[in-house]
């Protein structure tokens, strides 16, 4: 009998949740459960507001606003935190990340400044997530936790790219919102670097609200269960005090397309 990873870490106990990994699991690879070409119409819209269709439901983009339009005015180191096990070498600079997986479109702004409040410009900014399901692409250091052996997901980049912030120090990127794996909170990885020194690894999570909601109704998403890790369990979240998570947690709001603007200001020392 073959399981997929979600079960087998269960079966393990969560022996891997007290552990400040950063990485992946869940199901299994898109060609397993259908991945890309199982997305819903890209019109479609789930009872809590959000669109499906991953990011070809993106059809009013150019209406979305720019969520850094106010000057930063406190410039607090974010967190550092682990990498985890789940990285690879491969920089793909794009916007779109998703390679046409399914699930809720995710326009993810990101504006770096520096502890003056100064933009650090050209600078890059790598993301690296799992799909809806819960699972990493990519030829990883651990392929078996992060991607299940499966040839077809360690041959693919989906949820991972680089850009490099503009004069505002900001970067785009269209992606879908990630699904979750046993013993972590659903997150985002970024590491910010600029010639060839690396200013800050970390990770963005989502508020728990909004989470929730989306894995109570979004169709794309109520398969797989409430996620079964809090902020106050997560084993990255819970060394930092709850009064300060905010500085690792995304803004969120909703687009009239049903798209979601997941946005933060990182401020990094260099």
């Amino acid at each position: 009998m073959t399981i997929d990873r979600r079960t087998l870490l269960r079966q393990l106990g969560l022996g891997l949740a007290a552990l400040p990994l950063a990485c992946g699991d869940g199901a299994s690879s898109p060609d397993a459960q259908g991945g890309p070409d199982a997305a819903p119409a890209p019109d479609a819209i789930d009872p809590g507001g959000w669109a499906s269709g991953g990011t070809a439901a993106m059809t009013d983009k150019a209406t979305y606003p720019d969520p850094f339009t106010v000057a930063a005015t406190s410039c607090v180191i974010v967190e550092t935190t682990t990498a985890g096990p789940c990285t690879t070498a491969t920089d793909l600079d794009r916007e779109d990340v998703s390679e046409g997986w399914r699930g809720i479109p995710v326009r993810l702004a990101l504006q770096v400044i520096d502890t003056s409040c100064a933009p650090l410009v050209g600078a890059t900014v790598k993301i690296w997530h799992t799909n809806v399901e819960g699972v990493y692409s990519g030829d990883t250091p651990s392929p078996a936790f992060c991607s299940g052996n499966d040839p077809a997901t360690i041959a693919a980049d989906y949820m991972r790219g680089v850009r490099t912030t503009d004069a505002e120090g900001k970067v785009f990127f269209d992606t879908c919102f990630p699904g979750w794996y046993p013993g972590r909170a659903i997150h985002i990885h970024f590491q910010v670097a600029s010639g060839g020194t690396t200013y800050r690894i970390s990770q963005l999570f989502f508020p728990e609200d909004i989470t929730t909601g989306i894995f109570a109704t979004h169709a794309d998403y109520t398969e797989f269960g409430q996620p079964d890790t809090t902020f106050a369990d997560d084993g990255v979240l819970a060394p930092i005090t709850a009064a300060e998570r905010a500085r690792v947690t995304f803004d969120v709001a909703r687009m009239t397309d049903g798209a979601m603007l997941a946005s933060k200001i990182v401020t990094v020392t260099t």
